[in-house]
């Protein structure tokens, strides 16, 4: 049976993780291919999303995401170049009700980026505009409130980086490689290599695969 990036539920006989993509009504988030969620809704980890703003959610593919995970958009930072951060404009009946700031006065952070091949644990937060790298692990309970880079491991409130998960060398072949990029008979035959805990060997395999 060949991978099929447009079902819903990838697991056997379950329903409590889907796969992200099909289940994407909101046209302000992306996501990859085969990138997964441990529950049935994802899009209601997505809040301050607002379309006005325009900021984007965008996943890569293959990441895996737990539980109770909350991506924080930029629709809920408020002006604080003012005397009050209240925001007068988005309610009824307040004189600025129809005079919202000019975007250029909102503390905006741009997109939010999650890379490929991202380990997400349980009931992380994630604020607005951060760029989590490739292949990085962001551990359970974690605020991340800064850059994260590729293949790190990153933990805590705020998330800090606590280590590399490989040397340069193999950081830089996993970087070159790409391999969430190839085609399903390619990730099949690369598994193997994916999958090895020899790393010295996986560098060696890398190294053959890629083009000289």
């Amino acid at each position: 049976m060949t991978p099929d990036p447009r079902k819903i539920f990838p697991l056997p006989d379950s329903d409590t993780v889907t796969y992200i993509k099909p289940t994407i009504t909101r046209p302000n988030i992306i996501a990859g291919d085969f990138s997964y969620y441990a529950g049935r809704d994802f899009e209601s980890c997505v809040t301050h999303h607002y379309d006005f703003i325009g900021d984007k959610l965008i996943i890569g593919k293959f990441c895996q995401i737990g539980a109770g995970v909350e991506f924080v958009m930029n629709g809920a930072n408020h002006q604080m170049n003012c005397a009050t951060t209240f925001p007068f404009y988005i309610f009824e009946g307040w004189n600025e009700s129809q005079n919202p700031p000019a975007m250029s006065d909102l503390p905006l952070k741009g997109d939010t980026v999650i890379g490929n091949d991202v380990w997400i644990g349980q009931n992380v937060t994630f604020l607005p505009g951060v760029h989590v790298g490739d292949g990085a692990i962001i551990g359970l309970n974690s605020t991340v409130t800064h850059d994260i880079p590729a293949y790190t491991v990153a933990a805590g409130n705020p998330a800090k980086v606590i280590r590399a998960r490989f040397d340069d060398e193999m950081t830089g072949l996993l970087l070159r490689l790409r391999w969430w990029d190839k085609n399903i008979d390619e990730i099949q035959e690369l598994i193997p290599l994916l999958t090895c805990p020899d790393i010295e060997r996986v560098k060696e395999g890398i190294k053959s695969y890629l083009p000289k």
